[in-house]
C-alpha cells in the first residue's frame, strides 16, 4: 500500500452535484496530495461520475451508509498517509490553502489537528456556521466558534486572522496526524454524526496535543447553517451526543454538577419550544436525554483515564455562552471573549 504525505479524504453520500462542482478545486491543490473519495453506499450516480470524470481519484466503496463517524473510521483503515485531510464534499478550496497548514504542523510536534478559515460559499465575506475561524466551547459544554456564535455568523473583516489555539477543529475541513487519529481510535462511532470532531479534539487535548486554526488557509463551505426547522433527527443527535461527550471527557470533579445542570438547561429549551408550538423539537430533546441515559447504563465502556479540568484546556470560555448571548446581548465572539471573562466564574 502506497504511503502518502497528505491524503485528502472526502466522505460522500449522494453528493454527485457537489463532487462535480468542487472536486476540480481540490485536485488543483499545488501541494503533493492523494485525493480519495470514500462512498457511503450512495444510491445516486456518484460512483459513475467519479469513475468517468475523475479517474485520478481513488475510490473506496463502503458497504453501507455508516454515517460520518464510522464512515471515516472504516475508510481510513485503507489510507496510509502522514496527514489526513477530512474534507466535506461541499467545500471549495483556494489556491495554496494546504501549504500554511502543513508548515504550521511542522513547526510544533505537539500540534495534533488544525483547520483552515471557513467562509460561506454563498456569502464569501462572511464566516460559515461549521467552524468559522476555529471552535471554542464554554464551561458547560456549549460549542461556538471565532466568527460564529449560535446562528450569528460575522462578516470576515480580518478580525480572526491570527493563528490561535482552539478547542475543536471543524469536521468540514479537519487536518489531523494519522498516527494520532488511530491512536485515539478515531471518531466515536456511537455518535453517527454531529459533535464527533469536538469529542475527538477534546481527547486530543487530554492526550497532551494542541488544536489550531490557520486562517492563512481559506476554504468556502456550502454547509447547512443552523438546524432546519423540524429536522428532529439532527436535533436528537446534537443533544444526545453533546451529553455523551461531557460524560466521556469531563473530570469527575466537574461531571457531578455540570451534567445535571446541562440536562436542566436542555429541558428549559425543550419546554420553551413546546410552548411556542415546536413539538418536534421538544420530543427530540426528550428522546435525546432518554438515549443518553441508555448509553450510561448499557453502552458506556471507556477505560478510566486521568482527566484534566475543562478550564485547563485551550479554547474554553469560562462563562455561560447562553447568558452572554441571549441575556447580555453579546453577539460577537470578541465581545464575549474578553480578558475579564477568562477568569473562572
Amino acid at each position: 500500500m502506497t504511503v502518502y504525505s497528505v491524503a485528502i479524504v472526502i466522505l460522500n453520500w449522494n453528493g454527485r452535484s457537489f463532487l462535480e462542482r468542487f472536486l476540480p478545486s481540490v485536485l488543483s491543490t499545488s501541494y503533493p496530495i492523494k485525493v480519495i473519495v470514500a462512498d457511503n453506499a450512495s444510491t445516486d450516480d456518484s460512483i459513475i461520475v467519479l469513475e468517468n470524470k475523475f479517474p485520478e481519484v481513488e475510490l473506496i466503496k463502503l458497504k453501507k451508509n455508516y454515517g460520518f463517524a464510522k464512515g471515516y473510521n472504516e475508510a481510513l483503515k485503507f489510507v496510509k498517509a502522514e496527514y489526513y485531510v477530512l474534507l466535506n464534499s461541499d467545500v471549495e478550496v483556494t489556491s495554496g490553502w494546504l501549504e500554511p497548514i502543513i508548515k504550521l504542523f511542522e513547526s510544533d510536534s505537539k500540534i495534533g489537528a488544525c483547520q483552515p478559515k471557513i467562509l460561506s460559499y454563498t456569502n464569501k465575506d462572511s464566516f460559515e456556521y461549521a467552524g468559522a475561524s476555529g471552535g471554542w466551547i464554554d464551561k458547560y459544554g456549549y460549542p461556538f466558534a471565532r466568527g460564529r456564535v449560535f446562528d450569528h455568523c460575522e462578516r470576515d473583516l480580518g478580525q480572526y486572522d491570527s493563528i490561535e489555539q482552539i478547542f475543536w477543529a471543524t469536521g468540514a475541513a479537519l487536518v489531523i496526524k494519522s498516527e494520532l487519529f488511530h491512536q485515539l481510535n478515531g471518531f466515536d462511532e456511537y455518535f453517527f454524526a454531529h459533535m464527533e470532531e469536538i469529542d475527538l479534539c477534546w481527547r486530543l487535548q487530554l492526550a497532551g496535543y494542541k488544536i489550531y486554526c490557520c486562517p492563512e488557509s481559506v476554504v468556502y463551505h456550502v454547509g447547512g447553517g443552523t438546524l432546519p426547522i423540524g429536522d428532529s433527527r439532527k436535533t436528537f443527535l446534537n443533544y444526545r451526543n453533546n451529553q455523551i461527550m461531557l460524560a466521556k471527557n469531563l473530570s469527575l470533579k466537574e461531571k457531578w454538577w455540570k451534567i445535571p445542570f446541562r440536562l436542566a438547561l436542555d429541558q428549559v429549551s425543550a419546554l420553551k419550544a413546546l410552548i411556542t408550538g415546536d413539538g418536534g423539537y421538544f420530543k427530540a430533546v426528550i428522546k435525546a436525554h432518554m438515549a443518553y441515559f441508555y448509553w450510561c447504563l448499557f453502552i458506556k465502556n471507556q477505560k478510566p483515564a486521568i482527566k484534566k479540568s475543562l478550564k485547563e484546556l485551550s479554547g474554553v470560555y469560562n462563562g455561560n455562552i447562553i447568558w452572554a448571548y441571549f441575556i447580555q446581548k453579546r453577539k460577537l465572539f470578541n465581545q464575549i471573549i474578553q480578558k475579564e471573562d477568562q477568569k473562572e466564574v
